[in-house]
């Protein structure tokens, strides 16, 4: 089997140990890490190396690409369903929240919101008034 490679050749060798029972072997100076192993390889298992810019110019540094800009909606979709409401006292006044689900969203989405930073507010709460009152009457 013919290989390409001529002496003083720089190439890429797979380390592992075979043995070595063909004349199709190459025989490689090892620098110190390596020299462990028999200096002597598979052609299959030397590939010719390439030297790269980054090789050239170890110093170097790339420009990373700048990530996108991803503008984030305050909120992820129309409102599917109040779930809940609770009174805090927020500097000194009672106020309401209320835990709302979104479409197509899971429950880490959830939000608290007050009253007025509901989308569709009023629609959206008298719907849950409405279904807290259906509640209470079956029970």
């Amino acid at each position: 089997m013919e290989h390409d490679f001529k002496e003083g050749a720089q190439v890429l060798v797979d380390l592992h140990y075979h043995q070595i029972d063909r004349e199709n072997a190459v025989e490689l100076k090892l620098t110190e890490e390596p020299s462990r192993n028999p200096p002597v390889f598979p052609v299959s298992l030397v590939k010719p190396y390439f030297q790269t810019e980054e090789d050239e110019f170890p110093f170097r540094k790339k420009n990373p690409t700048p990530p996108e800009i991803v503008e984030v909606e305050d909120f992820p979709g129309p409102v599917r369903k109040i779930i809940k409401a609770r009174k805090i006292i927020l500097n000194g006044e009672d106020q309401r929240q209320y835990l709302v689900r979104f479409n197509n969203q899971t429950a880490d989405k959830y939000k608290r919101l007050a009253e007025d930073a509901i989308p569709d507010g009023n629609l959206n709460l008298r719907r849950f008034r409405a279904s807290r009152r259906n509640e209470q009457s079956h029970q």
